[in-house]
């Protein structure tokens, strides 16, 4: 018996989507089928903080390999140059 009478009383949450599946009902096909494919582009878009880390990334990737390399030839001294200087 309880069940009845919780089953008619609507949550205020179900009021509100039904609210707001009116009002999508409201506006015309474009106009949703534009909103629909702009908040799908904004989704899928790359953002500018995406880009900046991966280019920093590269860029540190790159300096870590010149600097191992620049180290590595700078410690070896060739020992032909030292003997011509006496």
């Amino acid at each position: 018996m309880g069940r009845k009478d919780a089953s008619t009383v609507k949550l205020p949450v179900d009021q509100y989507r039904k609210q707001i599946g009116k009002q999508d009902y409201k506006k015309t096909k474009p106009i949703l089928r534009a909103t629909k494919l702009k908040a799908e582009a904004k989704k899928t878009a790359i953002g500018i903080k995406e880009v900046g880390l991966v280019l920093a990334a590269i860029l540190a990737l790159l300096l870590a390999f010149y600097a191992f390399f620049y180290l590595r030839l700078s410690t070896d001294v060739d020992p032909d140059l030292e003997r011509d200087e006496d």
